[in-house]
């Protein structure tokens, strides 16, 4: 009989000592599943745009504009990423136009970019925010989040660099 308490008491000493290990894991995969934890983004700005498969207007006028490893660099920055369709709203010969225009053509991309990293949480508190090519945009809250005329249809895709907040329309400097 002492032989069986021992035994019984030993297993129930292991399941003590088991119970805050499975606690413990028990909320680190809680806190994974709910967005309480995310993996490190390996990705940066043009490849996490790649990827995504709806810019590929806004990445040609990316490379024709020479700013595609500013975009791979350390940043971070914010991009304000206007998707294919924003660029079909452009008249073709107007777009056209544009991408043989490289100094016009950075201008407006580098007027779709924010340095730092502007999250979802962050713009909603502001109205305004100075872009790369150095004019402001204005930002609004109201009626969900607007930069300029264009509407963010998708917030806070994280990058290894920065974060792309997608909008709707291609928004063009003065």
């Amino acid at each position: 009989m002492k032989i069986t308490t021992h035994t019984t008491n030993a297993l129930q000493l292991s399941r003590l000592t088991s119970l805050p290990l499975l606690v413990m894991l028990f909320a680190i995969s809680t806190l994974a599943f709910a967005g309480g934890y995310s993996k490190p983004v390996k990705n940066d700005i043009v490849e996490t745009a790649t990827s995504a498969g709806n810019f590929g207007t806004l990445l040609t006028a990316v490379q024709v504009a020479g700013l595609e490893e500013t975009l791979k660099g350390d940043g971070p920055f914010t991009l304000f990423a206007p998707t294919d369709e924003a660029f079909a709203q452009i008249p073709k010969d107007q777009l056209n136009a544009l991408l043989k225009d490289k100094e016009a053509l950075t201008k407006v991309l580098t007027y779709h970019v924010v340095a730092g990293k502007v999250t979802a949480r962050d713009v909603v508190k502001l109205d305004s925010a100075k872009t790369v090519e150095g004019q402001s945009i204005a930002i609004s809250s109201q009626d969900g989040v607007k930069v300029n005329d264009a509407n963010v249809i998708k917030a806070d895709i994280m990058a290894s660099n920065g974060v792309i907040h997608v909008i709707d329309k291609v928004i063009i400097p003065n």
